[in-house]
């Protein structure tokens, strides 16, 4: 069995990983243990041990610039010294009561001083808890049944939440479409289904259906795609108009758009959003937070005996989470961190951006300068379908190339961490020349 040894290599340096004889039995004894080998998000057999600031490392001790960040929440990077502080200083004092704690009561408090819309705050473990929490508490409010969502939206695992997330066929909206076995049939009458950033038939569908909707739920940036002008100000105007609640899914968006999430960013407050990754600070917190009527069905004392919204979750709220992520706002917020973190992202992206341009490949930058990836399509990009209308080979094979140049990423989206700065910028840039040269090699021959 080899030895590890950290590292041994620089991104960008190497035209192959390495592979220890321990990484390939770990791999090996996933695959006997875990369904295809894996957690269930990754497909690929990478097995990290260690992440630093911008970087990882594998099992086998090859070094990555990390893009994935945990598929988001390490959004000041690994192993951050204010939150290591903050989690050793709780640990000697218990790890979880099932009770109120003061690091949750003052995540809670930093949360409603941030974000526009919260008034009032609720823990769960999870974004697909509090997306499907926040659903249930549009329906509790409104004593509505149906959800309307956006094709390609992604709202967690829950049954409603599965619902066109990524359709292998087109429907004719508003159907819905299970996107998994297992999902009752009647859930598909309590879910109407919008093509993104179309303002005139969403706010045709809602006005259609204000009589049964509870809440419309969003990403205010879908995945990647962003809102056209006036797209998210027309959805808080016609539900205003109408009574549904507008849902912002900030699970992604929150506190990395700025500090007040998207809806700051954007200038758009809804009723309800969901928060997660970066408020927890890599642990496994999650929230729902909103307009204080719509939080009080939350609470036995405040609501009729009739819309009282039980909800109970052994980690609510857990001590060392909210410990990490009252650590990352308290960082997050200081002068300057914003502007540097969109600094990056947009060096980032216009590097890309001309580097494709001058391959002449068939390419666009989608997203926004904290999350962004190339889609391989000249067309513009309006929506879930448009997305998929991309050469998903390019993509796939741009993806592998820069794996093995030391990129780690996820099969979509750039996530840009503050601990991301001008060396990380210059050795993705190297990365990025050789995989482009190659994939033009490749793509020559492929024709």
């Amino acid at each position: 069995m080899t030895t590890n040894t950290l590292n041994r290599t620089e991104p960008g340096q190497r035209t192959e990983n390495v592979l220890s004889a321990q990484e390939r039995e770990l791999a090996q004894v996933a695959a006997r243990y875990l369904p295809g080998g894996t957690f269930g998000n990754l497909p690929e057999q990478i097995i990290i041990a260690k992440g630093q600031g911008s970087r990882v490392w594998d099992e086998s001790g090859n070094e990555y610039i990390d893009y994935l960040i945990g598929s988001g929440p390490m959004l000041i990077g690994h192993g951050h010294p204010d939150v290591n502080a903050a989690v050793n200083a709780q640990l000697p004092n218990g790890t979880t009561f099932f009770a109120n704690n003061r690091h949750g009561i003052r995540l809670a408090e930093a949360i409603v001083d941030a974000v526009p819309c919260a008034d009032k705050v609720r823990f769960v473990s999870s974004g697909t808890e509090a997306d499907f929490y926040a659903m249930r508490l549009a329906r509790a409010f409104r004593k509505r049944d149906k959800i309307l969502k956006f094709e390609g939206g992604y709202h967690g695992m829950s049954d409603y939440g599965l619902m066109s997330l990524a359709p292998t066929r087109e429907a004719s909206f508003p159907e819905p479409i299970p996107d998994s076995p297992g999902i009752p049939k009647s859930v598909r009458e309590e879910v109407v289904v919008a093509p993104f950033n179309d303002t005139d038939l969403v706010v045709r569908y809602i006005r259609e259906h204000a009589d049964e909707l509870a809440g419309v739920i969003v990403e205010p940036l879908q995945r990647l795609v962003p809102p056209r002008p006036g797209f998210l100000e027309a959805l808080r105007e016609v539900t205003a108009e109408t009574g549904v609640l507008l849902i912002f899914d900030e699970v992604v968006t929150g506190f990395r758009f700025s500090y007040g999430g998207a809806q700051q960013y954007y200038g758009v407050t809804p009723d309800v959003c969901t928060l997660g990754k970066a408020c927890g600070g890599g642990f496994p917190l999650a929230a729902i937070a909103g307009r204080a009527d719509i939080m009080d069905l939350f609470d036995r004392s405040a609501a009729d005996a009739d819309r009282f919204l039980v909800q109970i979750g052994t980690l609510s709220g857990n001590p060392i989470a909210a410990a990490a992520g009252l650590a990352t706002l308290n960082v997050l917020k200081q002068p300057g961190v914003y502007d540097r973190l969109f600094a990056t992202g947009r060096k980032l992206r216009e590097t890309l951006g001309e580097m494709l341009n001058r391959a002449e490949l068939p390419a666009q930058i989608l997203g926004a300068e904290p999350l962004f990836d190339v889609i391989f399509h000249r067309r513009e990009i309006r929506n879930y379908r448009d997305t998929i209308s991309g050469d998903a080979w390019l993509t796939r094979r741009f993806n592998v190339l820069l794996r093995e140049r030391g990129i780690f990423k996820g099969d979509t989206k750039y996530y840009v961490c503050t601990a991301h700065g001008d060396r990380e910028i210059a050795q993705t840039t190297d990365a990025w020349a050789s995989a482009i040269d190659v994939l033009c090699h490749e793509m020559k021959h492929r024709a």
